[in-house]
């Protein structure tokens, strides 16, 4: 599992905080992080019942991300307790607005363990810049659902468009790990979810979140460079070499120093 100073997370999956029994099997389904779910997936008389049953489960050999509650709720503090067990790797910040918030999560968890704000309403893409400056956060996630609600936006295409460019940007410029995009609902149509993935990894964002196991192979695809952007990046790099600096064009193409960047990118993800 990653931590800010480890290799990037592209498919990360959640499971119930209520059902740790799962755990295991999704651990097994090939995504590179699993997320157990104290918020969304568990209802407000079960919270209790499921941190107690979740810290019997974790382990320092497979350790998993949580997804706790918000600042704002009475669950808030004690999720921040089992955040500190030996088997969490990353906290994901719901509901993310505010930057004291996240700074109480990051004293919580300390500096060994990855930090995501959730992006989920105005004011919290509003503060995208001042969450994404504070320490010990290692990248921004978009939580599309709850924002097409909160700014009463009814499509997730080109509707969403600007504010996907906006959180690429804001991460760019603090230096975070690209994005992670919002979940696909339709769990049995893998046309939508590789249009969707294809579509953020378009936009730039690094990761997605995924509801099923079925959607990790497709995720995990999308985020791989493609056999032909691989050869392409071979033949840029090895005409680069043989070029000695001098003017070189390739598939009609010329080769500069950007092109070059972009070819030992692909070839890194591709590792």
């Amino acid at each position: 599992m990653a931590t800010k100073d480890q290799r990037i997370v592209r498919s990360y999956l959640f499971v119930p905080a209520s059902r740790p029994d799962r755990i295991p099997k999704a651990q097994q389904a090939g995504a590179d992080a699993v997320i157990v779910d104290f918020e969304d997936a568990v209802g407000a008389g079960e919270k209790d019942a499921a941190r107690a049953g979740l810290a019997a489960q974790l382990s320092a050999d497979q350790p998993v991300f949580l997804r706790i509650n918000g600042a704002d709720t009475p669950w808030f503090e004690k999720d921040l307790e089992i955040c500190k067990h030996p088997g969490v790797c990353g906290v994901l910040l719901p509901k993310a607005e505010e930057a004291t918030a996240v700074q109480r999560v990051a004293a919580a968890i300390g500096r060994d363990k990855a930090l995501i704000p959730i992006i989920e309403s105005a004011r919290g893409f509003d503060q995208a810049r001042t969450l994404a400056a504070q320490a010990g956060v290692q990248r921004l996630a978009f939580g599309t659902i709850d924002f097409q609600v909160d700014l009463q936006i009814t499509g997730e295409a080109e509707e969403l468009h600007y504010f996907r460019s906006q959180l690429v940007l804001v991460s760019r410029l603090a230096g975070l790990q690209p994005p992670v995009d919002g979940v696909t609902v339709a769990i049995n149509d893998a046309d939508v979810l590789r249009t969707e993935t294809q579509r953020g990894r378009r936009f730039g964002f690094g990761a997605k979140l995924c509801i099923h196991p079925k959607q990790v192979p497709v995720v995990n695809s999308c985020y791989r460079p493609t056999e032909e952007e691989i050869a392409w990046a071979k033949r840029v790099l090895q005409a680069a070499e043989q070029s000695k600096g001098g003017a070189v064009a390739v598939d009609g193409k010329m080769v500069d120093v950007p092109v070059i960047q972009k070819a030992q990118q692909i070839l890194a993800d591709s590792r």
